[in-house]
């Protein structure tokens, strides 16, 4: 048997096996699983501006741990405005105690399946096929099967045209594999689907590879507003098979606005920006980061654990807003950044576990996002994670 037919044999019987048994059961809690907290390894800032192989580094809006190198990939949130839209990857020692900094080792192009880099906006062919139109990149992942990069991209609602979002598969190198299908309920329509710029930012492989979760970034139009701040609001996570069969949706409650701006009227936000298998061995359960931005206060991340068992499949229901009786995911609070004495929180974007730490502690590290601007920064931020807290 091929190799290929090996992994598509054991895509199904993992997939097949989901209705019954769910992958698997929570793990066991270990005695006095809080008397640990969660702890600060250590903070290394990004230079600004920083050039690297032609490119200047920033807008870094995900992080993904990679195995076969023992480094890290971050993806680039630039629409190819300043440089083709691309990614990186990365070097930084780690350990139980010490946070080094970092070492920038390549950067590539994502590609169109042409081959050439995807275009600015200003350059954009409204007619192309939608594979080929300019992208907003947001979250990358290192396939755990092929090493190949997973990525999502936010998309755009323009004038008289729309870009769809999308979760694509690259090689290591850049070159264009293939589209997964996205549900029907995340495509862009003039009165439906996600809103401008709140699309699709979190995602994660679970089930040792077999399954891709990912989730929206604020609540579809059809399923009701916005966090504000007096009220939460409810968007989706996506589950489905790593060969695009798409298998649940979950609704998620999303906190509300911690403070109100300054002035009242002006610019606030929140939303999901990254999402976290807690362990391969159960797919019901991530680490859910939520990010805020409030004018005259500033940045609030706080990152959550969901529990989706229980929670009703939410798939074919039309608006989150409207229907009764739904049970969303499960969410505890596990760590708010502002919590750890850092010098500032910045527009925190990306998480993703690291190397496993002496004493059954677990290393997560997150990374900023810092808009290409010189009033903010690119962190790097490490903490120690007690393997009892999750």
């Amino acid at each position: 048997m091929s190799s290929s037919k090996r992994r598509r044999a054991l895509t199904a019987a993992l997939i097949g096996a989901l209705p019954l048994t769910l992958l698997a059961a929570p793990a066991a809690s270990a005695a006095g699983s809080h008397d640990r907290p969660i702890r600060l390894i250590g903070e290394q800032i990004v230079p600004n501006a920083l050039q690297f192989q032609g490119t200047t580094v920033g807008g870094l809006s995900s992080i993904d741990f990679d195995p076969r190198t023992g480094g890290y990939a971050f993806i680039c949130d630039d629409r190819s405005a300043i440089n083709p839209a691309r990614f990186y990857t990365a070097k930084f020692s780690l350990d139980a105690h010490h946070l080094g900094p970092v070492t920038f080792t390549g950067t590539k192009p994502l590609l169109r399946p042409d081959g050439t880099p995807y275009p600015p906006l200003a350059q954009n062919d409204p007619s192309a096929p939608q594979n080929e139109q300019t992208i907003d990149p947001e979250e990358l992942r290192v396939d755990p099967w092929t090493g190949d990069y997973v990525w999502s991209q936010e998309g755009d609602r323009l004038a008289g045209s729309v870009i769809q979002p999308s979760i694509r598969e690259a090689t290591r190198d850049g070159h264009y594999v293939r589209d997964l299908p996205l549900p029907a309920d995340e495509k862009m329509t003039a009165d439906a689907g996600p809103r401008r710029n709140y699309v699709l930012e979190g995602l994660s492989f679970t089930g040792f590879g077999s399954l891709l979760a990912s989730e929206v970034e604020a609540p579809l139009l059809q399923d009701g507003p916005p966090p504000t701040p007096t009220s939460g609001a409810l968007s989706r996570i996506t589950l489905q098979a790593r060969t695009g069969q798409v298998l649940a949706q979950y609704a998620y409650p999303q906190e509300k606005l911690f403070a109100t701006p300054v002035p009242a009227d002006a610019f606030a936000d929140t939303g999901v920006s990254s999402m976290l298998a807690v362990s391969q061995l159960d797919p019901t359960k991530f680490l859910m980061m939520e990010r805020s931005f409030v004018t005259g206060v500033g940045n609030k991340v706080r990152v959550y654990e969901i529990d989706t068992s229980g929670a009703t499949n939410v798939l074919n229901v039309n608006s989150l807003g409207s229907a009764k009786g739904i049970k969303p995911v499960t969410k505890k609070l596990i760590a708010d950044l502002s919590d750890f004495g850092l010098p500032a929180v910045d527009n925190v974007e990306g998480m993703t576990w690291g190397p496993a730490l002496p004493g059954g502690e677990r290393s997560l590290v997150f990374v900023s996002d810092n808009n290409f601007s010189a009033s903010q920064v690119t962190q790097v931020i490490a903490l120690a994670v007690p393997s009892e807290r999750l």
